[in-house]
């Protein structure tokens, strides 16, 4: 499927540039015919599609081809063959019964080895998103439009212009003043404290924010600390020594043996690519468990200049994070709520667009922020462009995949440009989406991208107007709207769907092991969304 998204098209093929002399061997002939650029163009775009697209849906076709002959030629023909047939084809074979107890017993060792060395299906026992643990931190946290308005015009930091940039933000977020700032941001008053960026704040975030939402994973579970034997933690823009996994071991006095590992600068993707890796580790490591611990951290990422480009991450992020416990243990698999089927990573970090499009230096005055490039809604359709057409032969059913190849090949092959492009209805292979809150902008163009109704995006929108751009929790927060409001059902697949810095778009697809009961009371009642 296109993006909506007007996105520069790729470098196909590199800048003419001279050609420097061999430094070794025979000197070449000079190429008697150069082809046209032109045309090379045409052929390399064809053989990228047939690569990246029809390729995976032609070999998928071909297998299931195959199975179907198969099967029918097994069912034609079994039926016709009586016993006499079966002595007859035993004496001709003439098979010593030595020989066939040994072929007999390798075959059988050849399938033990296979189902061993076989990946472990990976479990998710279960989740835990942050909240404030009482309600007076709750109201103290609340990064509201009028705590907002009057630090960022009393702070002394912004212009004019930058204050009125930073409100109408603000507005076009549609994101509410339920959402949350780290105590060093919101505790700010002119003339009596002032901001508080340091390294000990960042840290108390961190642990405020990562501690709590462990705790209530581990009181929801059962499982310990000293269980776990593997732990990921993602936190792009807050990387202290020692590192954010070594603090959570620290303080749940984890086991010597349990194996960390620290993701940072990975963007607001980075939960998915945590829950790829630990995926990896568990199906190396079997019969072992993993905790995934997604955050971000606003303390030191606080932009106090005055470039638009970077001002927007004050007006979008806020402060959450998730604690995601999967095990590789097949004695989990009742007890778990989802099983994962599938992770696909994107990265266009090739791209120097891309590469460039959200990217962390110091402005002009030396204020360190992150930078929003303007073609970044461009980079993120292209990516997400490439993800679903790797992902799209896992997830979707052959018919919709047959069409898409056929609109295909007559729109770019055969020439036939009144025909519009076909996108696939994901809806026939997936029963809910959770779409990174990136902003409204970005769950606009996807929602269009991808053909969907307001009832799928309800759970996005939700998240971002109740807890704003918590980065790479988003995922987990819709994931949470979804169980709170019922919807999750036995054998529902969930595919959460992630941007990030790089530029990085990756999908992880769930299936629901057992159907689960909402509470729709622990919603806010005053949402936008009918929560339904």
């Amino acid at each position: 499927p296109s993006s909506t998204a007007s996105c520069p098209p790729n470098r196909l093929m590199p800048k003419d540039e001279p050609m420097s002399p061999r430094r070794f061997g025979p000197p070449q002939e000079k190429a008697a015919y150069k082809y046209p650029g032109r045309t090379n163009v045409k052929m390399r775009e064809a053989l990228r599609v047939l690569d990246e697209g029809v390729h995976p849906l032609v070999i998928r076709s071909t297998q299931i081809l195959a199975v179907v002959l198969l099967v029918a030629a097994v069912s034609i023909h079994v039926p016709k063959i009586t016993l006499d047939d079966m002595r007859s084809l035993y004496a001709s074979l003439q098979i010593d019964e030595v020989y066939a107890t040994a072929y007999t017993l390798v075959a059988g060792f050849l399938l033990t080895v296979y189902f061993l060395r076989k990946p472990a299906t990976v479990y998710l026992l279960d989740f835990a998103v942050w909240k404030p643990p009482t309600p007076e931190e709750d109201e103290s946290l609340r990064a509201t439009t009028e705590f907002f308005q009057r630090t960022i015009e009393t702070c002394g930091h912004f212009t004019d212009e930058s204050v009125r940039f930073q409100m109408k933000l603000s507005g076009l977020n549609q994101i509410s003043d339920k959402g949350y700032f780290p105590p060093g941001v919101v505790h700010y008053r002119k003339g009596e404290k002032d901001f508080d960026f340091s390294m000990a704040a960042a840290r108390a975030e961190f642990e405020y924010v990562v501690f709590k939402a462990c705790d209530d994973l581990f009181d929801k579970t059962g499982v310990k600390p000293s269980d776990i034997d593997i732990l990921v933690v993602n936190c792009s823009l807050f990387n202290p020594t020692p590192s954010l996994s070594a603090i959570v071991i620290n303080h749940y006095k984890m086991k010597d043996s349990v194996q960390a590992y620290s993701l940072g600068g990975m963007g607001c993707s980075a939960g998915i690519v945590a829950v790829h890796l630990a995926r990896d580790l568990l199906q190396v490591y079997k019969g072992k468990r993993a905790l995934v611990v997604s955050t971000e951290n606003i303390t030191q990422n606080f932009y106090q200049g005055n470039e638009k480009s970077m001002l927007i991450q004050n007006t979008l992020f806020r402060m959450g994070g998730a604690a995601v416990l999967l095990s590789g243990r097949g004695a989990d698999r009742r007890k778990a709520k989802y099983t994962l089927l599938h992770t696909v990573r994107t990265h266009k970090g090739s791209d120097e667009d891309a590469f460039k499009c959200v990217y962390q230096e110091e402005d002009a005055a030396g204020h360190r922020g992150v930078r929003l490039q303007k073609n970044v809604m461009a980079c993120a359709g292209e990516a997400m462009k490439t993800n679903i057409t790797y992902l799209s032969p896992l997830i979707l059913p052959i018919s919709e995949q047959i069409l898409f190849v056929i609109n295909y090949v007559r729109r770019k092959w055969l020439g036939h440009k009144h025909v519009k492009g076909y996108v696939p209805d994901f809806t026939k292979a997936v029963s809910h989406f959770c779409i990174h809150t990136g902003g409204r902008a970005v769950l606009d163009a996807i929602q269009a991208n991808l053909s969907l109704s307001d009832y799928y995006l309800e759970p996005s929108r939700y998240s971002l107007w109740r807890w704003g751009n918590v980065s790479s929790a988003s995922v987990w927060y819709e994931m949470d709207f979804l169980e709170k409001a019922g919807r999750i059902r036995q054998g529902d697949k969930i595919w959460q769907i992630g941007f990030g810095s790089g530029f990085k778009c990756n999908s992880a697809v769930w299936q629901a092991n057992q159907t689960l009961e909402g509470s729709p009371k622990e919603l806010e009642p005053d949402s936008p969304s009918a929560c339904s």
